[in-house]
């Protein structure tokens, strides 16, 4: 027990010199710590959606897809779906891009466009829909007063598009 005592104590004064004077590395946010889950402004009942759906279905849906059936489509999309994971690369792409070009990226907006007469593609003359990124041109520090607020226009970064779509309704 007595040739112990002096190897205990070396450990100890060991320990305690260690947490004293070693260097603690400061945490990061972000590091490995939970990501605050925030409900964002506009979600909307799931009953909400399909009345807006309903309404959709009365108010425009027999228009749009007589403009399908002039150019020999039976029905038009109604919707676009892109995978979760290409969402999220998208938003860091868009973010980054918008940095590297002078923007500060504060939204994103979806636009319904048509892809038009491509000849042999499954998706010829069918809506479509592609995210813009939006946001303003970043000021430097030192430019002069500018008294008006930055305006919110789309950002020149690639759109994302080519999502599946289909003609489906909402589900039931």
């Amino acid at each position: 027990m007595k040739n112990l005592r002096p190897l205990i104590i070396g450990i100890i004064i060991g320990a305690l010199a260690t947490y004293f004077f070693c260097p603690r590395q400061p945490v990061k946010e972000g590091d490995n710590l939970p990501k605050k889950i925030v409900k964002p402004q506009g979600v909307i009942a799931v009953e909400a959606a399909k009345i807006l759906n309903s309404n959709w279905n009365k108010e425009r849906k027999q228009a749009v897809d007589s403009a399908a059936q002039r150019y020999g489509r039976e029905k038009d999309n109604r919707w676009v779906w892109w995978p979760v994971e290409d969402v999220e690369n998208y938003l860091d792409y868009a973010k980054h891009y918008s940095d590297s070009i002078g923007y500060n990226m504060t939204g994103l907006r979806v636009y319904l466009g048509v892809y038009g007469n491509i000849k042999g593609s499954k998706k010829k003359n069918l809506t479509t829909m592609f995210m813009v990124p939006t946001g303003n041109k970043t000021q430097a520090n030192a430019s002069t007063l500018n008294f008006l607020p930055p305006t919110e226009e789309d950002i020149p970064v690639p759109p994302l598009n080519d999502g599946s779509g289909g003609n489906q309704n909402y589900p039931q």
